[in-house]
């Protein structure tokens, strides 16, 4: 099962890594800054079919979204 607050954090940190705004990943994805952002506190996450696209956004695979080291 997935961990929302890790996700959000794991994303957090991979959106700071880019130095990309929040507005900027929501403009990319077609969604609200707002909904970024809680994705990023761990209050939702965003569509699966929405994952290509913020992998793309962020500059790294799907599978970096989901792994677990590295995001502190």
């Amino acid at each position: 099962m997935l961990n929302t607050e890790e996700f959000g954090r794991r994303l957090s940190h991979l959106r700071h890594k880019t130095g990309k705004k929040q507005r900027q990943v929501a403009d990319d994805l077609g969604v609200t800054p707002q909904a970024v952002s809680k994705w990023e506190r761990g209050l939702s996450c965003p569509d699966i079919l929405m994952l290509d696209e913020l992998a793309s956004s962020l500059r790294v695979t799907i599978a970096d979204l989901f792994e677990k080291n590295d995001a502190r």
